[in-house]
């Protein structure tokens, strides 16, 4: 029998045995806790996605990627295309038909989209989910940015009231207006002549460009007008005589209100004039015989030639597309925008598009659970802010981006500046730190304007201000009561099929059509030539593609 010692020792120790196991559960308990909170890796939420990737970029090891996977506890995986337009959208085609497709997509607007046909159609089958709830209840950046913006909520509403993906809203203002001519006032001065003002003022300098020899090689090498097969040489000219909307492949081909109706104005007498105007410039040597055909790469070999500078103007969005910034001869900083032309008439307009591509550049789908669905709203929710605009599309702060100093310009002087980007450290050199345009989603004028640039606009460094001003330029000439917005006019489903071919058709032959009015091959003074081209849209169904937008267009106003 125990005595009373030894019993008491063992209570004794029985009581510390008890408080050490006491002691080692909350122990246990609170570092799980902890870990719960501090680790999500140990229960991360798979999610694959479909997106676009360049050369220099592998999405699945981004450090963008990385980041995001450890701010939201996302394990993404990535299925990749490339920046290709036509392959891209393709593929993102062919996955969705497989129906071995990701739970959510991540596209590039300019790129590709979802069109809103196709939005229609997805949701319809089922296939793209719904994304009010999600937005309400877990995108608190998103819901802010449709308050700031209502236009842009506009924009993603189908009208049936549903957002069944979201487009990339990009404030992009040099590229709503992209017609633009960009010509070497270098030459200008040489030649003793004034920036000209209308359409006989611009021929008389290109054919001075073509027989004065401006770039002092005592050779006849001179290209007075070049482009590339983007067919911005039409809508600059062509809005010297009729409004001509083209400066987005986003765009309906050629599509303008007169009132409250649509009019295709490849169909018009001011556009036959323009043609006329035009076809007079080629058949005087003045525009480059491969501006219809050539692609960039063919423009920017003429525009860095290594024998010297032999292009006098350009149409282009902008002129690094023919000329690289930073030539060592300073090239780059002779051209400069032409406003708008003045034509016979006193017609002087621009093109103008909405630079947000109508459709969703971000969509999820019926494969997503719930928990898959709430992870890849608050990844695109992280876009919204400008944490995530700047990490994902320049890297991140200190090396590739900083906050501005004092002292600083905004680019949009009436913005306070936001951000501005670093030099390069990696001296052009391929990195693998951020997502580029994917993060694009909400790119407002504020944000936008709020980049720190330097004031010589021609600097490399400055080449987007130089931009900005041009673009000032050309936005008051924009025929405001002609613009058909096309963006908010949503054709129904049962229709898109046909108005997709009408257009693809339609748009290929008056392209064909066009080259062929003005390098001769078809007399624009001939009237029955003309007549004929009338009546080829006409058995290729264009009353039939106005009637359709034109029915779309009456019921958005509703």
């Amino acid at each position: 029998m125990p005595t009373p010692e030894r019993f008491a020792r063992t209570e004794r120790n029985m009581e510390d045995k008890l408080r050490w196991n006491n002691t080692i559960k909350v122990l246990a308990l609170s570092l799980a806790a902890t870990t719960a909170l501090s680790a999500p890796s140990f229960a991360q939420t798979a999610l694959r996605v479909f997106a676009p990737q360049d050369a220099a970029q592998d999405l699945n090891t981004n450090a963008f990627t990385k980041e995001i996977e450890d701010k939201f506890g996302i394990d993404l995986s990535f299925e990749t295309t490339t920046y290709d337009g036509g392959a891209a959208m393709e593929k993102r085609q062919i996955t969705l038909a497989s129906g071995d497709y990701p739970e959510a997509f991540l596209l590039i607007g300019w790129l590709d989209v979802l069109s809103q046909a196709e939005l229609l159609k997805y949701a319809d089958y089922g296939v793209v989910l719904p994304l009010n709830d999600l937005i309400d209840q877990h995108a608190p950046n998103i819901k802010a940015a449709f308050e700031k913006v209502p236009a842009f909520k506009a924009l993603a509403t189908a009208p049936d009231g549903n957002i069944y993906g979201l487009p990339q809203w990009n404030d992009c203002y040099h590229c709503s207006y992209a017609a633009k001519l960009w010509l070497n006032s270098d030459w200008l001065d040489k030649l003793g002549l004034e920036m000209p003002k209308t359409t006989e003022e611009m021929k008389a300098v290109l054919t001075a460009f073509k027989t004065q020899d401006p770039n002092g090689n005592g050779r006849a090498d001179e290209i007075p007008l070049s482009a590339d097969k983007s067919d911005y040489i039409v809508p600059y000219f062509m809005n010297a005589f009729i409004y001509d909307p083209r400066s987005s492949d986003a765009a309906p081909m050629m599509l303008a209100l007169n009132g409250d109706k649509l009019q295709f104005q490849a169909m018009q007498d001011g556009w036959r004039q323009g043609l006329a105007y035009i076809s007079d410039l080629y058949k005087e040597g003045l525009v480059d015989s491969g501006a219809f055909t050539q692609n960039r790469d063919a423009l920017s070999a003429l525009g860095n030639s290594a024998e010297g500078t032999i292009v006098g103007a350009a149409t282009l969005m902008h002129p690094a597309i023919m000329v690289e910034n930073g030539q060592p001869d300073g090239r780059d900083k002779n051209y400069d925008p032409v406003p708008p032309l003045t034509g016979p008439g006193g017609v002087s307009y621009t093109s103008y598009n909405l630079p947000s591509r109508p459709g969703a550049s971000f969509v999820i789908t019926n494969k997503a659970n719930e928990e898959q669905q709430i992870a890849a709203i608050k990844m695109l929710d992280y876009l919204f802010t400008d944490e995530g605009r700047l990490n994902g599309y320049y890297g991140f702060e200190g090396e590739n981006w900083a906050k501005p100093d004092a002292g600083d310009v905004a680019l949009d002087a009436s913005n306070p500046p936001i951000f501005k980007a670093l030099p390069d450290p990696n001296n052009g050199q391929p990195t693998n730190r951020a997502w580029g345009a994917l993060v694009q989603f909400f790119q407002d004028n504020e944000w936008r304007g709020g980049q720190v640039q330097p004031e010589d606009i021609y600097e490399p460094s400055g080449y987007e201000r130089r931009l900005f001003q041009a673009t000032k330029l050309y936005e008051p000439h924009v025929p405001t009561d002609q613009v058909f917005p096309y963006w908010n006019v949503w054709v129904d489903a049962s229709q898109a099929d046909e108005l997709a071919q009408l257009q693809t058709n339609i748009n290929n032959y008056v392209q064909q059509a066009n080259a062929e009015f003005i390098t001769g091959q078809r007399d624009i003074n001939d009237d029955a030539a003309w007549e004929g081209y009338v009546n080829d849209l006409k058995n290729l169904g264009v009353d039939r593609y106005v009637e359709i937008y034109q029915a779309s267009y009456d019921a958005s106003a509703k």
